[in-house]
């Protein structure tokens, strides 16, 4: 008697899966290797700032910017104690809510980002569009909102059009 089939992925969809989850492990390092060598700064942290810079007065509410990271407020919180200590970022009470506490980035945390974006981007162009062709490059976009959306439906983080320095 043979044994039972295994349930599960096969074929196909397990050499894609293999691929997207070994995708899934390596960017983040590379990503991360990239910027703290050349900057100081995690993934995370320059998610954290770059949101900041591009909000209203460089200010959001903690919980808001939570929701934009897919993080957790005690993650962000000790991601924020971590920037506050570098002078990127600085920590403020809603003054129109009380109840709530506001990230705010500071002069040196917005030269930061101008510091950083340059050759984190050049990474991100090397390692994901230079692999892709124009197609496939709208595909990915199209692929990666999908399955953001499917796991979560709260609509992610979009970056807003350029903002003059």
């Amino acid at each position: 008697m043979a044994p039972p089939e295994p349930h599960g992925l096969r074929g196909e969809r397990l050499e894609i899966w293999a691929a997207v989850a070994t995708m899934l492990e390596r960017l983040p390092v590379a990503l991360d290797a990239q910027l703290q060598r050349d900057s100081g700064l995690t993934h995370f942290e320059l998610g954290v700032l770059t949101a900041l810079d591009a909000a209203p007065d460089r200010t959001l509410r903690m919980s808001t910017l939570a929701g934009y990271a897919s993080s957790t407020l005690s993650r962000l919180s000790r991601a924020v104690t971590r920037l506050e200590a570098k002078g990127w970022a600085r920590r403020v009470v809603d003054t129109t809510d009380g109840r709530f506490t506001l990230a705010v980035l500071t002069d040196d945390g917005h030269g930061k980002v101008l510091e950083s974006t340059p050759a984190h981007h050049a990474l991100v162009e090397r390692l994901v569009f230079d692999t892709l062709t124009a197609t496939q490059t709208r595909q990915l976009g199209v692929i990666a909102r999908s399955i953001g959306d499917a796991v979560e439906a709260a609509p992610s983080w979009t970056p807003p059009r350029a903002r003059q320095p």
